[in-house]
């Protein structure tokens, strides 16, 4: 039976092609995972699937400055000898490396993003998803913590274009900041971020002291987390908070960044989260019925991101997924059990005690409490549509505009999923 709701799904092959580096954590070849496991249990039969279009450095500088787009747009690992004070200037180096083709990955993910929310706002779908996106930790000037281009704020200004309020939940291990950081001083978006906080652990923010300033006072919140946390607590605290938050705040749509780092075993991460722990506060935020758009994030365990961000899927399409993973390109990642479930048993103790996770919560009810009666967005009225101009082909750059190529792969006709040269999954006919 199909979902209610209709699903829309961004996906480009060559998002998940880029390299890092030999020791960077971050590997974007678990998008293609992902990808595989949700052809594999057939899930793209139940959901609109498109290739996003990639952001013009135009959109991208309507958060970010122009100048570290120029400079992103232009550094590639031949020529960033040449750049060290820039290097240095964006936070370049180690955490966040010059690498082949990077500008056109911060492209495709924040395209993405873009076309999720575009959608959304147009009434296309109900329900927006981009694994590739949420890059939570990139700052208007700098790159950040595997992160260069901050999608979800670019994502929450396009739906601010039409909602009064927006809402932003953050379930990576770590804290939301770049999102934070940008919409700290106003109270059109409220920020949600559980992470875990302490023991130096990057970014170091995320206290729940840190609430919001001048119009923004309060509509930042924070929810910081020990060690281990699993299941039960987190699922607990999750529940309680977030359907505080939609009832006070009463957002016209919601983001939902589903950073997989805090799963159990993650090679990051170091909380003790199952995927259905996970899954499970996926599956409460959509029984709100608002507009959803859902990223990825975190995730450095790439066989359980997969197995997380399909479960997530099939939960935002209503689907049980048999737990025996089907045959597909990227089989031999899941042995030896083959199966969805990953084992959080014995895993880490887990350090927040139910006096911690109490005060916590008495903590952030009490700050949501001072805006109660008082949201200074009116629930009527919507503010004028200045974000982000509309794209003029005309006053592009020729040399950035669309070629035919690049406009023909972005057309996808229903009966040719598998068709085509540029289909990036013609072969996987014979796996599924």
């Amino acid at each position: 039976m199909p979902p209610k709701e209709r699903v829309a799904y961004f996906y480009d092959g060559d998002v998940g092609s880029v390299y890092f580096g030999p020791n960077h954590p971050m590997k974007p070849h678990r998008l293609c995972m992902t990808h595989h496991l949700v052809l594999s249990y057939e899930l793209h039969k139940k959901m609109e699937i498109y290739r996003p279009h990639k952001a013009y450095p135009v959109e991208l500088a309507q958060f970010h400055s122009a100048d570290y787009v120029e400079f992103l747009h232009r550094i590639t690992p031949d020529t960033q000898h040449l750049f060290t004070k820039e290097l240095v200037k964006y936070n370049m180096g180690e955490d966040c490396p010059v690498f082949e083709n990077l500008f056109e990955f911060c492209q495709i993910y924040a395209g993405g993003t873009i076309d999720a929310a575009h959608r959304l706002n147009n009434q296309i779908c109900d329900i927006a998803i981009n694994w590739s996106g949420g890059l939570h930790h990139a700052k208007k000037c700098e790159a950040s913590g595997f992160c260069y281009i901050n999608d979800l704020v670019l994502g929450i200004l396009e739906l601010l274009k039409h909602h009064a309020r927006v809402l932003y939940v953050d379930i990576d291990v770590h804290h939301g900041d770049g999102v934070e950081e940008a919409f700290y001083f106003t109270d059109r978006v409220m920020t949600v971020s559980f992470h875990k906080y302490g023991d130096m652990f990057f970014p170091g923010t995320g206290d729940v002291k840190e609430v919001g300033e001048r119009e923004g006072k309060y509509y930042a919140i924070n929810v910081p987390l020990k060690d281990g946390i699993d299941d039960a607590s987190f699922t607990r605290l999750f529940k309680t908070i977030i359907s505080k938050v939609v009832e006070i705040y009463q957002p016209g749509a919601i983001v939902l960044q589903c950073g997989a780092d805090s799963l159990a075993g993650d090679r990051l991460g170091c909380f003790n989260l199952s995927i259905d722990g996970h899954s499970q506060c996926v599956r409460f935020v959509k029984k709100f019925n608002l507009p959803l758009l859902v990223t990825g994030g975190g995730g450095y365990t790439k066989e359980n991101v997969a197995r997380c961000w399909s479960v997530e899927t099939a939960v935002l399409l209503d689907t049980e997924l048999p737990n025996e993973i089907p045959d597909n390109d990227y089989i031999k990642y899941f042995a030896p059990d083959y199966s969805l479930k990953i084992n959080t048993a014995g895993n880490m103790e887990n350090m927040n005690s139910k006096t911690y996770l109490s005060a916590m919560k008495v903590q952030v009810l009490e700050n949501l409490r001072a805006i109660q009666h008082a949201p200074s967005v009116q629930m009527h009225e919507v503010p004028p549509d200045f974000y982000i101009p509309d794209i003029d082909e005309d006053e592009l750059n020729p040399d950035e505009r669309m070629d035919q190529h690049t406009e023909d792969r972005q057309i996808q006709r229903d009966d040719e999923y598998y068709d085509g040269d540029n289909d990036i999954d013609h072969d996987m006919e014979e796996a599924v």
